[in-house]
C-alpha cells in the first residue's frame, strides 16, 4: 500500500469519529461477555476469549477492508474446539492446529477462494440473520428477567411428568429478579422511542450506549434507595483480573507438528472459519445502510493473520462475527474505527478496567440485544420472503429451523442444498422453449428450441415431451442457440429419430447440428439450414432469399439467424441484404417476417408508404455507402392509417390527408368514388398504389438509383404483406428499359 492510499485510508476511519466511536464502546460492552462465554463453550481459558477479542478488534479491524465487519471468537466454532482439545490433549497441542488454521486461510484468500461468497443465495442470507436474530432473543430473555440459567434446579429433568415441567416455570418465575426485570423495561422503552423524545439531541451518545450508562448508575441507586432491585453477583459482567501481562499468554506446543489430528483439526478449523466469515461478511454487507462491499479475499487474508496470531499467544478462533457486526451497524457506525475502538477497549478493560466493567448489569446488554434480535428477524421481512414464492420462502425458513436446531454452518449447508433443489428443479423443466403452430394444410408444427447449455439434468423433460407429441406432427428441434449439449441428449435424439418417429409417422429434424448429430460438446452449427451469406451476391438471389425466409415463417419452420449475437460489433461490420421501406401502421417484426438475421435489413418507415426526396438520399446513403442491394418497398393490409384518412373524407368531403394527395392528383383518386361499402377495397388499393408510385419516384428523382438499377447491381421491388395469413407476396425485381434494351 503506498502513501497515497495510507492517506485515503486515514481519512475514511476518521471520517466520522463522532459515530465510530460510540459504536466501538457499544460493541465492546457487547463483545466482552461474548468472548468470555465462547470461551467457556469452548472448554478453553477464559482468558483465551479475550485474547482473541482483543485480536480480532486491533490486528483484523486494522487489515480488514470491511467498513463495518467485527471480528471475534466465534461461536460456529466452540462445539469443534471443545472437541479438539479432548483429542489432542492439551490446550497447547490445539493452539498449535490454530496456528496453521490460520496459515491455511491466507493460503486460501491468496487463491482467491473468497469468491466462493458470491454464489451465496439472498434467501439463505436472510435465513442467517434472522436465524442469528432468534437466537439472540432466546439466549438474552433469561439475562433480560434476571432467571439464573445456571441454576441446577431448573436442569433437573429427572421429572418428566407435567407436574415436574409446572414445577420448573414455578422455579423459572421465582427466580426472576425483579431489578433485572425492571432495568429491561427501561432500556427497551429508551431505545425504542429514542427518535421521539428530545434525547435524540444526544449526538456522541447513540441509544444503546445510554443505556448501558443509566443500567449502571440505575443499579447503584437501587443499592441505595430500593435494595431489594439491586442486581449483584451472576447479574453482572465478570470479566477476571489480570495480575502480570505475562499471564494473559499460553504458547503452543511446536513438538506435535508431527502429530496428524493437529493438521486434521487445522483443515477443520481453516474451512469452517472461512465459510462462516464469508457468510457474515456477505450478511453483514447486506445490513450496511450504504450497502458497501467488503473483498472477500482481503477479508481471508486478515481473518488469516488474526488466527494465526491467536494461536501463537493462546486465544481461541476468530471468525467475523454477525452479532456484534450488526450491533456495530444499529450503533451508527461508518468505518472501521469503530471496530478498532472496540478492540483497544477490550485491551484495556483486561489490563486496567476490569472493576469498572464489572459493574455493568447484564439487563442492559441483554436488552440491546433483544432489539437487535428484533430487528433481524423482523416479521415484515418473513412476509417479504413469503411473497417472493415457495422457491425463496422455503430455503430461507429451512436454514433458520436448520441454524436453531443444529448450528450456523450446517443449517446454512441445509438452506443451501434446498436453494440448489428449486434450481434443479427449475433447471429441469425448462430445458427448451416449445413453440406450435397449425399452418393450413400441413401438419401440426412443433418447435423446440433448446437453452444455452442442455445438461443431464434435462433428460427427463426432454424425454416427456418427446415421447408425449402427436402422431403424424411435424418437430423441430433448434439447437442454434445452444453451446454446450450432453452427450447423453443428443443419443436420445438419435434414438427418437431413428425409431419413434418413424414408427409414429413423425417428421423429425434437428437444427444447429449436422445430419449425423455431432456428439462433440461444443456444438458446430450445420449452415445448411441457413442460406450461406456469400452466396447471396445478386438481387435476385436475396429476394428468393427473404421469399424463403417468409415461407419459413408461414409454414412455422423458422431457423434462427442470430447465431452470432454475442458479437454483434461482427454482424454490423457485414453488409446488409436489403433497405426495407414500410408503412408507420406497420409493426410486426421484419427480421421474423423474413427470417433475417441481426443486421441483415436497414428499416425505413413512412406514413402510406409514400417516399419523398430525403428518404430516398436515405435509400441512395443505404446503397451507396452500406452496401445494400436491394430495396423493398413494402405495403401491408388493413392499413390503419390509409384507412382512417378515408373515412374522415366520408366525414368531412373537404378534408385531405398528405397520404391520399398524390393519389388525387395523378386522378387515380377521386374522393366522390368513395363511399361506406367500398371503403375497405379503396384503402386496398391505395396502399398498391402508393408503392408504385413511390417506386416510381426512385427511378425518376435518384439518378444513381436509376443506374444502378438499369445495370441490375441493386434491385428494386415491392410487396404486399398479408397481415391475416402472414404472408408476403413479392412482385418480380423492376427491369428498366435499358436493361430491356440491352438484352432483347
Amino acid at each position: 500500500m503506498d502513501k497515497k492510499d495510507n492517506n485515503t485510508l486515514s481519512q475514511g476511519i476518521f471520517k466520522n469519529p463522532s459515530k465510530d466511536i460510540p459504536a466501538g464502546i457499544v460493541v465492546f460492552l457487547v463483545a466482552l461477555p461474548l468472548c468470555l462465554g465462547i470461551a467457556l463453550a469452548s472448554g478453553a481459558p477464559l482468558i483465551s476469549g479475550l485474547i482473541s477479542g482483543m485480536i480480532g478488534g486491533l490486528v483484523i479491524g486494522l487489515l480488514s477492508r470491511s467498513h463495518t465487519s467485527v471480528s471475534g471468537p466465534a461461536a460456529s466454532l466452540s462445539a469443534v474446539v471443545l472437541v479438539a482439545i479432548q483429542l489432542l490433549g492439551s490446550f497447547q497441542v490445539f493452539l498449535l492446529a490454530l496456528m496453521i488454521g490460520g496459515l491455511i486461510q491466507i493460503a486460501l484468500g491468496f487463491l482467491k477462494a473468497g469468491a466462493i461468497a458470491d454464489y451465496i443465495p439472498t434467501n439463505i442470507i436472510k435465513g442467517l440473520l434472522a436465524a442469528i436474530g432468534l437466537i439472540l432473543v432466546f439466549s438474552q430473555l433469561p439475562y433480560a428477567v434476571g432467571v439464573e440459567i445456571d441454576d441446577s434446579r431448573l436442569l433437573d429433568y429427572s421429572k418428566d411428568t407435567f407436574a415436574g415441567f409446572e414445577e420448573r416455570v414455578l422455579m423459572v418465575v421465582s427466580s426472576i429478579a425483579p431489578g433485572a426485570l425492571v432495568l429491561s423495561i427501561i432500556s427497551l422503552g429508551i431505545m425504542i422511542f429514542w427518535d421521539k423524545t428530545p434525547l435524540k439531541r444526544l449526538k456522541l451518545f447513540p441509544p444503546s450506549l445510554f443505556v448501558v450508562i443509566l443500567g449502571v448508575a440505575l443499579n447503584q441507586l437501587f443499592k441505595v434507595f430500593v435494595p431489594e432491585l439491586f442486581l449483584e453477583g451472576v447479574h453482572l459482567v465478570n470479566i477476571p483480573e489480570v495480575s502480570q501481562f505475562s499471564s494473559l499468554f499460553t504458547f503452543p506446543d511446536f513438538a506435535a507438528i508431527s502429530n496428524g489430528k493437529v493438521w486434521t483439526y487445522a483443515f477443520t478449523i481453516a474451512i469452517i472459519g472461512s465459510i462462516a466469515t464469508l457468510l457474515n461478511l456477505e450478511a453483514t454487507d447486506n445490513l450496511d445502510p450504504h450497502k458497501r462491499r467488503s473483498p472477500p479475499n482481503q477479508e481471508l487474508v486478515a481473518q488469516g493473520v488474526g488466527n494465526t496470531l491467536t494461536g501463537l499467544l493462546g486465544g481461541i478462533p476468530i471468525t467475523s462475527v454477525i452479532v456484534r457486526s450488526s450491533v456495530n451497524i444499529e450503533a451508527g457506525a461508518e468505518s472501521k474505527l469503530s471496530t478498532l475502538i472496540h478492540g483497544f477497549l477490550l485491551t484495556i478493560s483486561v489490563l486496567f478496567l476490569s472493576n469498572i466493567i464489572n459493574l455493568i448489569p447484564l439487563a442492559s446488554l441483554a436488552s440491546i440485544l433483544l432489539l437487535v434480535g428484533y430487528k433481524l428477524t423482523s416479521f415484515h421481512m418473513i412476509r417479504q420472503m413469503y411473497h417472493k414464492g415457495w422457491p425463496q420462502f422455503l430455503p430461507f425458513a429451512v436454514t433458520i429451523i436448520g441454524i436453531l436446531l443444529t448450528d450456523v454452518l450446517l443449517g446454512v449447508l441445509i438452506g443451501s442444498a434446498i436453494s440448489v433443489f428449486f434450481l434443479l428443479r427449475s433447471n429441469f423443466h425448462n430445458p427448451y422453449f416449445i413453440e406450435t403452430t397449425n399452418p393450413t394444410n400441413k401438419k401440426k408444427t412443433i418447435r423446440l428450441e433448446l437453452s444455452n447449455e442442455v445438461s443431464f439434468l434435462n433428460k427427463p423433460a426432454i424425454k416427456r415431451t418427446l415421447w408425449n407429441l402427436p402422431k403424424g406432427s411435424k418437430v423441430i428441434v433448434d439447437a442454434s442457440f445452444s453451446s454446450y449439449i450432453e452427450p447423453d441428449i443428443i443419443e436420445i435424439f438419435k434414438d427418437y429419430k431413428q425409431t419413434f418417429a418413424v414408427e409414429n409417422n413423425i417428421d423429425f429434424s434437428i437444427l444447429g447440428m449436422g445430419e449425423n448429430l455431432s456428439s462433440k460438446k461444443k456444438i458446430i452449427l450445420d449452415r445448411k439450414d441457413t442460406q450461406d451469406r456469400t452466396d447471396l451476391n445478386s438481387p435476385q438471389k436475396i429476394l428468393n432469399f427473404l421469399e424463403e425466409g417468409n415461407k419459413r415463417y408461414t409454414d412455422g419452420d423458422l431457423v434462427s439467424r442470430r447465431y452470432q449475437n454475442k458479437k454483434l460489433k461482427d454482424f454490423i461490420k457485414v453488409d446488409p441484404l436489403a433497405v426495407m421501406v414500410n408503412c408507420i401502421d406497420m409493426r410486426e417484426p421484419l427480421n421474423m417476417l423474413m427470417n433475417t438475421g441481426i443486421g441483415d435489413l436497414i428499416p425505413l418507415k413512412v406514413a402510406g408508404n409514400l417516399l419523398d426526396r430525403h428518404l430516398i438520399e436515405s435509400i441512395e446513403i443505404s446503397c451507396r455507402k452500406q452496401k445494400a442491394r436491394l430495396i423493398l418497398i413494402m405495403g401491408n393490409t388493413s392499413n390503419k392509417l390509409i384507412l382512417s384518412s378515408l373515412k374522415k373524407i366520408l366525414e368531412n368531403p373537404d378534408s385531405c390527408s398528405p397520404i391520399l394527395v398524390p393519389a388525387i392528383n395523378e386522378k387515380f383518386f377521386k374522393p366522390e368514388q368513395l363511399t361506406k361499402a367500398n371503403l375497405e377495397e379503396w384503402s386496398e388499393r391505395l396502399m398498391a398504389w402508393n408503392l408504385e408510385f413511390s417506386k416510381n419516384l426512385i427511378l425518376s428523382q435518384n439518378q444513381y438509383l436509376n443506374h444502378e438499377i438499369s445495370l441490375g447491381k441493386i434491385g428494386l421491388c415491392t410487396a404486399i404483406f398479408d397481415r391475416k395469413s402472414g404472408k408476403i407476396e413479392f412482385s418480380p425485381l423492376h427491369i428498366s428499359e435499358k436493361v430491356t434494351n440491352n438484352n432483347p
